[in-house]
Order: structure tokens, then C-alpha cells, then sequence
């Protein structure tokens, strides 16, 4: 049985899909005004690590992710730059998915920009105002709130002590501020504008998610997932103008990541600290390392970003491919041990036991390294063999489906510049040329290159 903490709810619910065999997940995208920060990718990473997870467990997922290519940053931005928002937007829209590539996120079925849906929003905001639940002010168009009973369900806030019936019209507010919020924007000089039945004018943030969403996904669907920091206003009020156009449940499970903080402190380009994945790349780490880290701490905890800690999630990987070097490296003699076969399905009920559990990755690895622990030993005693060395390496790529941070099989080789440099080491070795052979070591060493000499010959490890 799968079960996740949904936020609207407040407690660990079982899941059950709305079709069986099917889940509709819905993602918040990138607002592409800026290069995404390692915070985002937090969130970006927990929502990957549940969609492999359902697909790993049987499920046909359909996922959409929305790109925000115009709102009040957005705007801001493009107007900073002296050039058109689209032009503007399009960069970042670019880097967006560069920088998923690398981090080995999988692509969801749909990615939705908001200006391409401009008349979608017309239309759900037309009927918003027909059924009484929006009117226009000033050429602008509001959501009114106190016509919306359940308003605050997912946030859980008290109506009663707020101050409904004022209007704002910026995307993002304070909790306290639970106003009439906009669905259609008056055009304003220096922004972009559309000519449309309800005006000329620009849609609000919050009406974008909810149009895109029910168009691929129906008007009712899955999963909804975001950081805390999108509860309020935005998912709320996702809720009210979803719900009130179709008189349907929006959504039936919520899921919320925790903010991520770095060195104990919130991230803030003024403190030095803000991080985006340039400029971790610009020290040359591991992004397979800095995958693990970023899904290896429960998604609903604070994520706390050190470089100590990307350190020890780089040696922890580098446990899992030295395991499966050892086993794709080492000459095994034939055979099988039971034991081994029963270490598998130890580690695949404990890895699935702990993700189904609100995706507790925690237990997921620790049955991972568990395993690795104890094969070693075995290793070690001579009781492994061959066809244990393949079921071992086949179980290990297959729970590797859900985390996507071992390099692939094609990957494991070498370019072949560097496998001729091993071959000559080696030739040199032969021939008692030991100068030669470890002039070459130190060399492959520093491409990050470290040769093992064994019994069965030379081999080879890749350490970044």
C-alpha cells in the first residue's frame, strides 16, 4: 500500500488513483525570470523521485509541468533588459531544461506555457464571472473570496480574522493578506497585453496553473505538487477558482517540499550563499552527487545545503558504483548462493516499503547500503558467484530507475584515448618500464582516473 501526507487533509492518507492504473501528476514549473536556484531543484528532485517511484511501481503516469513565461517577475525583468518578455523569457526557458537534462530529471508528458493559453483563461475567467464568482473593477478582474465558503481549506486558514474584500493585484502576498485576488490584470503601460473578450489586459499568476492543469489533466485529477512556500496564496487560490468554475475536487492529494537552506541560513544573494546549478558547475562537482543530496533528505524536512555534506553524498555514491565495479570487474567462479537471492529480496521489499511509506528515502538507502554491507563480506569470504554477481549488479540498476544517479552501462567505458593510455601503463609494466607506468598513473589520476593493480589484471575507477 502507497501512502502520502496530504497537505489538504493534514494527515498520512493510503493512495489510491483516481483511474486504477493511472496517475495524472501535476508539477509547478520554473517563473523563468532567473536561472533556477538549488532550491528549486530541491523541489524539481522530489517530484522526480515520486514520479519514477509510481512508474517503478506499475503505474502509467501523465505529467504536466508549467512554464510561467508571464507574471509580475517576468515582466519586471524583461522590462530591466529592454527587450520583448518573450525573447526574455526564452533564455531562461532554455536553461530550465538544460539544467534538468543534467541533473537526469525525466521530462514530464506536458510542459504548458502560460502565453500559449491566453484564451483558455479568458474562458474560465468568462465563467467565473457568470457564476458569480468574479467581477470587474478598474478594467481588472477579481476572484471574490467571501463567495467562496471553503477558501483556507488547504492552507487551514481562519477566515474569520482576516480581512476579505480588498483587492490586490500583485501574483505573491503575505499570509496575512487573504484578499480578492486578480484573474485578468488591466493592461498597464510598459507591459504586455492581450485584446480579449474580458478586456485588454494580461492574466493573473494564480489562473495560469489552474487552466493549464484541467486542460491535460481534466478538471479533477491526481497529485498536485510544490514547495511550502506555494500553500498560500497560489495552490489556495488554485482551489477556489478551479473548484468554483466546475463545481468539482480540484485535486485529491497534495504534496509540499520544506524550504532548503544553506550552511544553517536562509539562501539570499546578499549573504553570498544563493546558489544556482551555474554555479555549482563552476566547481566542478558531481551532479550525480549533488542528485543524491538533494533527494536523500525526506522531502517534507528542512533541506540544509552544506558543501560537507555534498562531500558525504559523493563517498556514499561512490559506495554503490565501487559495488557495482567490483561485481562487473571481478572474475567470479560459477554458481549461486541462495543467501544472496535472499539479500535481494530483502533490499527491494525494504527499498519499496520505505518509499510507499510518504516516500521515505531514508529507509529506501539504507536498505541499499544494508545490502552492499553484507555482500561484501561474502565477497570477501569467497561466497559470491558469478550468476549472484549478475542477479546483484540487474537489482542494483533496476532500484537505480527510481534514484537516476548511477552512470549508465555505456557510460562505464572509457574514451579510447584513455583505455590506450591503460594498455601502454600496462605494456610498460611488462617490461619492467616501472618510470613509465607510473608516470602515466599519476597522469590518468589526475584526469580522475584511479588504476587498481590485481591478480586478474588492471583495473580501472572513475572519481570525480
Amino acid at each position: 500500500m502507497i501512502q502520502f501526507f496530504n497537505t489538504l487533509s493534514g494527515k498520512v492518507e493510503p493512495f489510491k488513483p483516481l483511474t486504477p492504473g493511472e496517475i495524472k501528476l501535476y508539477t509547478c514549473g520554473p517563473t523563468v525570470y532567473d536561472y533556477a536556484h538549488i532550491g528549486n531543484f530541491r523541489a524539481y528532485i522530489f517530484e522526480d523521485l515520486l514520479k519514477r517511484f509510481l512508474v517503478f511501481m506499475g503505474y502509467k503516469v501523465i505529467h504536466v509541468m508549467n512554464i510561467t513565461d508571464v507574471d509580475d517577475k517576468t515582466i519586471k525583468g524583461a522590462n530591466s533588459e529592454g527587450v520583448k518578455l518573450q525573447e526574455y523569457t526564452k533564455k531562461y526557458t532554455d536553461a530550465f531544461f538544460e539544467d534538468i537534462k543534467i541533473l537526469n530529471i525525466a521530462k514530464a508528458d506536458h510542459y504548458p506555457q502560460a502565453t500559449e493559453h491566453i484564451p483558455d483563461m479568458v474562458k474560465m475567467i468568462q465563467g467565473l464571472i457568470q457564476k458569480g464568482y468574479a467581477y470587474k473593477k478598474d478594467g481588472s478582474v477579481y476572484f471574490s473570496i467571501a463567495k467562496f465558503p471553503d477558501y483556507g481549506k488547504l492552507s487551514k486558514m481562519d477566515l474569520k480574522e482576516l480581512r476579505p474584500g480588498q483587492r490586490i493585484e500583485s501574483d505573491e502576498y503575505e499570509k496575512e493578506s487573504a484578499r480578492d485576488f486578480a484573474l485578468w490584470k488591466n493592461k498597464k503601460e510598459g507591459e504586455p497585453f492581450w485584446e480579449t473578450k474580458i478586456g485588454s489586459g494580461r492574466p493573473g499568476w494564480h489562473i495560469e496553473c489552474s487552466v493549464m492543469s484541467s486542460k491535460y489533466l481534466g478538471e479533477t485529477f491526481d497529485i498536485h505538487c510544490g514547495g511550502v512556500d506555494n500553500i498560500f496564496p497560489h495552490h489556495e487560490n488554485e482551489i477556489a477558482q478551479s473548484e468554483a468554475y466546475s463545481g468539482k475536487t480540484f485535486v485529491k492529494t497534495w504534496l509540499h517540499c520544506r524550504h532548503l537552506i544553506v550552511d544553517g541560513e536562509k539562501m539570499s544573494k546578499s549573504k553570498g550563499n544563493f546558489y544556482t546549478l551555474r554555479d555549482l558547475l563552476k566547481r566542478n562537482l558531481d551532479t550525480s552527487a549533488l542528485r543524491f543530496l538533494l533527494l536523500s533528505t525526506h522531502y517534507r524536512k528542512m533541506f540544509n545545503f552544506t558543501f560537507d555534506a555534498l562531500e558525504q553524498a559523493s563517498a556514499s555514491l561512490q559506495r554503490i558504483k565501487d559495488f557495482l565495479y567490483e561485481l562487473e570487474n571481478r572474475s567470479f567462479e560459477e554458481g549461486e548462493n541462495k543467501r544472496i537471492s535472499k539479500l535481494i529480496n530483502d533490499m527491494n521489499k525494504k527499498f519499496k516499503r520505505g518509499l510507499s511509506d510518504d516516500l521515505n528515502i531514508s529507509v529506501a538507502l539504507t536498505a541499499i547500503f544494508e545490502m552492499i554491507r553484507k555482500v561484501n563480506t561474502l565477497i570477501f569470504q569467497g561466497k559470491v558467484y558469478r550468476t549472484d554477481a549478475e542477479n546483484l549488479v540487474s537489482s542494483i540498476r533496476s532500484l537505480d530507475q527510481v534514484l537516476a544517479v548511477l552512470p549508465k552501462e555505456k557510460e562505464m567505458d572509457l574514451p579510447s584515448e584513455m583505455m590506450n593510455r591503460i594498455e601502454k601503463r600496462e605494456k610498460a609494466r611488462q617490461e619492467n618500464n616501472y618510470k613509465l607506468a607510473d608516470e602515466i598513473r599519476k597522469e590518468l589520476l589526475q584526469q580522475g582516473i584511479v588504476l587498481e593493480d590485481t591478480k586478474d589484471g588492471v583495473r580501472w575507477k572513475i572519481k570525480k
